[in-house]
């Protein structure tokens, strides 16, 4: 009996821990807006639009002109000259302080067009990063209100089981008192019982699992020793009867899958416009300006400082290009038919998950009146057996089945509605308009 009495000490520790949750509910609305707040993994998206954005400052600074300095101090040994053949030496005492002193700028004028299109990768790159913020905050929306829906689910099964757990202790209750009088077999009483066991353990896996997807959704949310509790005024939610047509109109303008596929073939086009830039002169003003001492081009050197500038028009063309650059222009293209084909292929599956996801809108909205009809005639069996209970034309199992199957059924008409505000909410993910 030892293994019972620790199963209980779980159970009751379980109710205790849920019990010591705050009960909290929340709406489709606040939901989102505590996606937006605290959801970790849209934070780390967020980070990525930031850098991003740092990006094109970086990119654009290549317009600026390139300006450097550099200064040295040396110490200078003395100088030996000797005739080609090693002979006539003679050694020269030189100033043994040195000191160096230059400044140079260059900017660039012309770059074969590598400048602007850097700058247009990066604006590109940031677009693409504002894309997966998009991505990412539906992704998370959608998951947490799966998670939110499914709760209000599990709660709907728990009352099911609760009730088939009460119903089944008064039926125990029932054929104990007939077992006491001789009217029924021990196994009758055993086998309700072990019915009762399978129902309790059936309502711990469900309060079990809520608990799992209660702490998943608190993560999400940024919430703590909260017990989520769904608002049961979205099952009100006017669905708006839409077309398919319109469906698929709206993945076309705002499904961030397609627009991060287009937002790609744009970037393949700059990095082909990147690869000929490469085969191009570079066009670049220079000046200078140089500081040095002493003056070691005589013989003795003299200890003074000379200076000397210049400034003028500097090109620079790599000729390895003529024969490596041909070959990054064909890859850069194959990137551009690769990024092409690519956005066919997101526009084909975009399409085959919205044309599913509003069939399965429709079979939603059709099981949800089958669920209607289901309720209305459990409930008229209900009344049928009620009235023949009254009258002592049936058993009381025969009540508690119809009780059963009455609870079973208007449940299953919430989990049906449940189900629509689903494949709605799925077929405004699968459009970008979540």
């Amino acid at each position: 009996m030892k293994w019972r009495s620790v199963a209980l000490l779980m159970v009751v520790a379980a109710v205790m821990t849920v019990k010591a949750q705050e009960e909290r509910t929340i709406t489709v609305g606040e939901l989102f807006d505590l996606v937006e707040s605290n959801s970790k993994t849209l934070q780390l998206q967020k980070t990525s639009v930031e850098f991003a954005q740092q990006g094109i400052d970086v990119a654009k600074n290549k317009r600026l002109p390139e300006v450097s300095t550099d200064v040295s101090v040396s110490f200078n040994g003395n100088v030996l000259t000797s005739e080609r053949n090693f002979t006539d030496v003679h050694g020269y005492s030189v100033p043994h302080l040195g000191n160096s002193f230059a400044l140079e700028a260059r900017q660039v004028v012309y770059a074969g067009g590598a400048i602007d299109a850097g700058i247009r990768l990066a604006e590109l790159e940031h677009s693409l990063a504002r894309v997966g913020e998009s991505l990412t905050r539906e992704q998370q929306r959608f998951m947490a209100l799966g998670q939110y829906l499914d709760l209000y689910k599990l709660r709907n099964s728990e009352q099911v089981y609760a009730q088939n757990i009460s119903l089944t202790e008064r039926l125990i209750a029932d054929i104990k008192e007939k077992y006491e009088q001789g009217l029924v077999l021990r196994n009758d009483v055993t086998r309700y019982e072990l019915q009762l066991e399978t129902l309790k353990l059936g309502l711990r896996k469900v309060q079990d699992r809520r608990a799992i997807i209660n702490h998943e959704l608190c993560n999400t949310l940024g919430l703590t020793g909260v017990s989520v509790s769904p608002d049961t005024t979205m099952l009100s939610l006017a669905i708006v009867a839409s077309t398919e047509q319109h469906w698929q109109q709206q993945a076309i303008v705002a499904a961030p899958e397609l627009e991060r596929s287009r937002l790609q073939h744009a970037c393949a086009e700059q990095l082909l416009r990147l690869a000929r830039s490469e085969q191009l002169p570079k066009v670049a003003l220079v000046a200078a300006d140089y500081m040095n001492g002493p003056f070691n081009y005589d013989l003795p050197p003299k200890d003074i400082n000379y200076n000397y500038w210049y400034v003028g028009v500097g090109v620079h063309y790599p000729i390895s290009a003529l024969y490596t650059g041909k070959k990054r222009v064909r890859q850069a293209l194959t990137a551009v038919r690769q990024s092409h084909e690519a956005a066919a292929v997101a526009a084909e599956q975009v399409n085959n998950r919205v044309q599913r996801g509003y069939t399965l809108l429709q079979q939603a909205m059709a099981e949800l009146d089958t669920r209607r009809k289901s309720v209305e005639l459990a409930q008229q069996n209900y009344q049928v057996v009620s009235d023949r209970y009254r009258s002592q034309l049936a058993l009381i199992t025969d009540m508690l089945d119809a009780s059963s199957m009455k609870l079973d059924a208007e449940l299953q008409l919430v989990d049906a509605r449940i189900s629509i505000i689903y494949a709605y909410y799925q077929m405004k993910y699968l459009t970008g308009t979540l």
